[in-house]
């Protein structure tokens, strides 16, 4: 029987074996998926951090890119299968966790590829699992082509003709630019009254100005850390005034419903689609592990990843401990928590 079990081969679980690896714990990794990295291969084609290398270190490796480089989706991948060969992480592909449940002293982890045992189990499969599209996409007719951005790849995907993008985060804005960029008109619902930081402030990253002002350091057990977290996330990088003045791109406001192929939204009824992109976010699907205690929100509760129930742990969660607990550097400061509670 292992010692552990981490499930996710992307940088949580790749950062929590290289800890496990330094215990010298007996432990193996599994992922969904046919290759390491495909977690980040799977985003749209053109999809950079908006962290500079020098911020993207996870344990005992740098990025693998000059200071100041914002590197490309592909490049994460490649930077974690050198991580794994690097470190002899022992990762199993091609096999999905469908139910993992406490017996005795152990985990059972059910697999449509055999169970496996393990004393105990780290989950580090991130927050994204479960693409969240508005209900009123389901009364939309089938000849208006419709993707959530989990899906998106490039342009080439859609239908000639007008396109709507909606969802006013990072990825909605980055789509927007990027479609709207082809001689076609877009339309972009969801709000635009939202905060732009730029990349760069005087000279210096913004990641530098966060870690020197220690904006990624507060804790979402305290005041401020709790005020952050419930605020709306800035967009980074992304110049989303020019792209909304654009002459081909028009606000419609929030959607509010859809029939056939009329949609509605705040500001107009929209006939003339043709695509639409939803860039909408995720619901968490944590209900696959038994016993387990969610938060109203559908995350498991716990204290920095560790679980109500003996053996079993977190990382990679938005907020584990702190904003930084989301970025590709910060996620070691969280392993390496992980693995102090392990030792006691």
């Amino acid at each position: 029987m292992l010692d552990f079990i981490v499930v996710g081969a992307a940088q949580a679980g790749l950062a929590m074996s290289y800890y496990l690896r330094e215990l010298g714990k007996d432990y193996l990794v599994v992922d969904k998926e046919s290759e390491i990295g495909a977690s980040w291969l799977n985003r749209w084609d053109s999809l950079t951090l908006f962290t500079p290398s020098e911020f993207n270190n996870m344990p005992g490796m740098e990025f693998p890119a000059e200071k100041g480089h914002y590197p490309s989706k592909t490049e994460v991948a490649q930077y974690f299968k050198i991580y794994a060969e690097h470190f002899d992480i022992p990762v199993q592909l091609n096999t999905y966790i469908e139910n993992i449940a406490a017996i005795d002293d152990h985990f059972i982890l059910k697999s449509p590829q055999g169970d496996l045992k393990a004393k105990n189990v780290v989950v580090a499969t991130g927050p994204f699992h479960i693409p969240y599209t508005p209900p009123c996409s389901k009364k939309i007719d089938d000849d208006i082509f419709q993707i959530h951005s989990n899906y998106y790849k490039n342009p080439g995907q859609l239908k000639d003709g007008e396109t709507m993008v909606v969802g006013a985060g990072d990825s909605g804005f980055q789509i927007l630019d990027e479609v709207s960029r082809e001689d076609r008109k877009v339309y972009f619902s969801g709000t635009t009254d939202v905060k732009v930081l730029p990349q760069e402030v005087l000279g210096k990253t913004l990641w530098w100005w966060f870690t020197k002002s220690g904006f990624l350091s507060f804790s979402r057990d305290t005041w401020l850390g709790r005020k952050i977290s419930r605020s709306r996330q800035p967009v980074i990088g992304t110049p989303v005034k020019e792209i909304i003045n654009r002459d081909n791109v028009e606000p419609v406001g929030k959607t509010k419903n859809a029939e056939s192929q009329i949609v509605v939204t705040e500001k107009k009824k929209i006939t003339d689609l043709k695509n639409i992109i939803w860039a909408t976010g995720y619901r968490p699907n944590f209900h696959w592990i038994e016993g387990l205690e969610l938060d109203k929100s559908g995350y498991p509760k716990h204290h920095r990843g560790v679980s109500n129930i003996e053996g079993l742990y977190f990382i990679g969660l938005p907020w584990l401990h702190t904003r930084g607990s989301a970025t590709l550097g910060g996620i070691k400061k969280d392993a390496e928590y992980l693995a102090k509670q392990i030792v006691k």
